[in-house]
């Protein structure tokens, strides 16, 4: 194995149709969009070559800050919920004397199968004014307190963040617990002989050793927050007027509502670019030395 290892033509052979349908499927496509975001173009004639004009048009348009405010936005809901969350569930399923664990595995899971269309409209009914549970609940607690969750400018885009949290929680509590229950047991067995609680072994041995498995659920989330559309185009459809706009709801409003495509591919662009600095960033701030066990 290892003389293959160190054969250049074997390791260029395994790995050139890997490299040919990425090229293909993902780099090709972000070469055509950074190039077609120089053209003002409709999408099916020929466009007119304008450099760097769509961009400086970016920067002058109001509903493209809007967009990276309210992804920055979605991105730290999704990352403080989906983590945090994800965390408390794994480490009490993880506990071998909860009753029910195996049941509690796959019913935390289970809103990540769901459609999202399906969630949506879950959620459309929990946040109703009128109807809705959260609402009712309040008033049957004494609380003089109803709101239209989804026409505050103040709290719709956090409302449509905790249904995407929610629905996509049960991922992150997989990996988390996966990570979980490959750590070596008699960490935890030299914790209970010095009169660790669960608590304090779980903040002082698993965390740390989870370093890793943060690090790739912190990107998920923060480029999956970035990257939020579903959410928005069935709950809200950008509303109310333009509060709850994310660079990929600006992108498809471009490109499909009023045919301007090389606008469109410049806020793709910038979306493409968003992203590939945010896990750049996670990597530095993440970066430490392996730890092994």
């Amino acid at each position: 194995m290892y003389k293959y290892l160190r054969n250049k033509v074997a390791i260029l052979i395994f790995t050139l149709p890997a490299l040919i349908v990425f090229s293909v499927i993902v780099f090709y496509p972000i070469i055509q969009t950074f190039y077609k975001s120089m053209f003002d173009w409709n999408g099916l004639g020929k466009g007119t070559f304008i450099f760097l004009d769509n961009y400086k048009r970016l920067l002058k348009d109001s509903i493209f800050h809007i967009s990276i405010r309210n992804g920055l936005i979605f991105a730290a809901v999704l990352a403080v919920l989906q983590i945090g969350i994800g965390t408390f569930l794994a480490f009490a399923v993880s506990d071998i004397a909860l009753k029910g664990r195996n049941f509690l595995r796959i019913t935390y899971f289970i809103p990540v199968v769901l459609s999202i269309t399906v969630v949506c409209q879950l959620w459309l009914s929990i946040y109703n004014e009128e109807f809705g549970l959260i609402n009712k609940l309040m008033e049957q607690l004494g609380f003089l307190y109803r709101q239209n969750w989804l026409s505050s400018e103040k709290s719709a885009i956090y409302a449509v963040a905790v249904v995407n949290a929610w629905q996509y929680m049960g991922y992150h509590f997989a990996l988390i617990l996966a990570a979980v229950k490959s750590l070596p047991e008699q960490y935890f067995e030299a914790a209970r002989i010095d009169g660790a609680g669960k608590i304090k072994a779980h903040i002082s041995i698993t965390i740390p050793l989870l370093y890793e498995t943060y690090k790739f659920c912190l990107i998920l989330a923060v480029t999956g927050g970035l990257n939020a559309f579903a959410n928005m185009y069935i709950m809200t459809n950008g509303g109310p007027g333009d509060v709850t706009y994310t660079l990929t709801f600006l992108m498809y409003r471009s490109a499909f509502r009023v045919n301007e495509f090389g606008y469109g591919c410049a806020a793709a662009a910038v979306l493409v670019i968003e992203c590939l600095l945010a896990t750049i960033i996670i990597n530095k701030s993440f970066r430490r030395k392996q730890i092994t066990y």
